[in-house]
């Protein structure tokens, strides 16, 4: 496939493995890779900028092909050394960097000075376009189906794709909602240059997580996931569980429920351990609307196959129609 995004990338298919904390590691990225896609460490999954190098290097004996690596910028009252973090990644000699959260306006300079190209996530056009006044590469836009944090505008791709498609001049990807090569298509033709697929990926042999965690999504239903956070404003999609159940039900109380109240129910080390055990209601798990439509847990190399040839399907086949 010939897009700006893997032109710009130097990748085969224009799909990018969302950056997912706790799965990013180098078995799941270098598969990714290997299978013509892009694959994404995720910085903030390693304790510390060392780590992250040292990964970096151990994904490099798994794949020759093109990786990038996430770094989300998320204001907290003690924050990671992102600045750390980032000369790892440079120093490592990564070309392809994934930021979300805030806007990355305070590292873009040192890397563009550094040859790297910036993919930045972002859930409006809005942000979009003024990542692109700070001279972000590519954007891509992730709709409210989409698992983690989808922001608080709650618009779907099938607005949100063409909208930044037609309000910003360098290439989108689109992500949220996307798994299958039917959707593949459809981003293609609302004007994306590519895809981002996180939940799907977590479905793969070669995902990190334990097969319990896999087999719930797989048997999931597009109703199956949770809008957590709502009522703080930092609302965020995950696998409707025993524990996100309760996280709703507390705020949906009358006077709803501050963070500390669900604190213990959402930390971070459970939803870890969860995914590293397979007790699905032991934590948190992000998960996108997309479990709606996954069936199976291939490996990368056939998934990645797959959707592209269903994609090519599904455009000849709309061709067809229209002809």
């Amino acid at each position: 496939m010939n897009t700006r995004v893997t032109r710009m990338l130097g990748i085969r298919y224009p799909i990018v493995c969302g950056g997912m904390q706790g799965v990013g590691v180098a078995e799941l990225v270098s598969a990714v890779s290997n299978a013509g896609a892009l694959g994404v460490l995720t910085a903030l999954t390693q304790p510390t900028p060392e780590a992250l190098t040292k990964e970096i290097a151990r994904c490099r004996t798994m794949t020759d092909q093109p990786f990038g690596v996430n770094l989300t910028i998320l204001p907290t009252i003690t924050p990671p050394p992102y600045a750390e973090y980032l000369d790892a990644i440079i120093e490592s000699g990564i070309k392809i960097v994934e930021t979300a959260g805030n806007n990355p306006k305070d590292f873009i300079a040192k890397l563009k000075a550094n040859h790297v190209t910036l993919v930045h996530k972002c859930t409006s056009v809005r942000h979009a376009l003024s990542s692109e006044r700070h001279g972000v590469d590519i954007v891509s836009i992730d709709g409210f189906e989409c698992a983690g944090h989808p922001g608080e505008d709650d618009t779907p791709g099938l607005i949100l794709i063409p909208a930044a498609a037609r309000a910003l001049k360098i290439p989108i990807i689109a992500s949220g909602g996307i798994g299958t090569g039917s959707g593949m298509a459809a981003a293609l033709a609302l004007g994306a240059e590519g895809i981002n697929m996180g939940t799907r990926f977590m479905c793969t042999k070669e995902a990190p997580i334990h097969d319990n965690v896999k087999q719930a999504l797989v048997r999931a239903n597009e109703r199956d996931t949770n809008l957590i956070f709502r009522t703080m404003r930092n609302t965020a999609r995950v696998l409707k569980n025993a524990v996100s159940d309760e996280v709703v039900s507390l705020e949906r109380r009358e006077g709803g429920a501050t963070f500390e109240e669900v604190k213990h129910l959402v930390a971070g080390a459970k939803g870890r351990q969860a995914l590293k055990t397979g007790e699905v209601d032991a934590g948190i798990i992000s998960a996108g609307m997309i479990v709606g439509l996954i069936d199976d847990v291939p490996t990368c190399e056939e998934l990645v196959e797959r959707i592209v040839s269903e994609c090519r399907e599904c455009l000849r086949r709309a061709v067809a129609m229209t002809s």
